[in-house]
């Protein structure tokens, strides 16, 4: 299992994802071009000292992404799915693709997908923190497949 960014805009979010993936031994794909100059000091003072921790792989562009992953399947995490995260049946090959910040994914991304999930909003709640949200995502993936144990 791994986690990707599409095009994230936030690097302290690129940051706290390291550390997530670090924490739970998963690798992290971004996939370029980022909202920001990519600068290895802004996302180490994110990561802290976990940046050693995880293996990382920075893509320029989808397509490139697509290729080199062709044999996984890739699950959105979207708030434009209609089947809950805990309704989904997760796989070991599975990777957790999260949206851009300000704009989610395209369609042509949302078309190539093997599944969309989202998180039920409370009330009038629209998303919660990229980090946030991957992470709950996460934790129910890797339950599901016993990564975990």
């Amino acid at each position: 299992m791994k986690i990707a960014m599409y095009q994230p805009d936030i690097p302290q979010n690129v940051g706290a994802m390291i550390r997530l993936t670090a924490c739970l031994g998963l690798d992290l794909d971004i996939i370029e071009p980022c909202g920001f100059p990519w600068n290895d000091k802004k996302i180490k003072q994110s990561a802290m000292d976990y940046m050693t921790l995880v293996n990382y792989t920075l893509h320029s562009s989808w397509e490139s992404f697509l290729v080199k992953h062709e044999k996984w399947r890739i699950v959105l995490m979207t708030t434009k799915a209609s089947v809950p995260y805990t309704e989904f049946t997760f796989q070991e090959n599975d990777i957790l693709l999260a949206g851009r910040e300000s704009m989610g994914v395209p369609d042509d991304v949302h078309n190539v997908v093997g599944g969309r999930v989202l998180i039920p909003m409370y009330g009038e709640a629209r998303s919660l923190n990229i980090v946030n949200a991957t992470a709950m995502i996460t934790g129910e993936a890797m339950r599901q497949t016993h990564l975990l144990e």
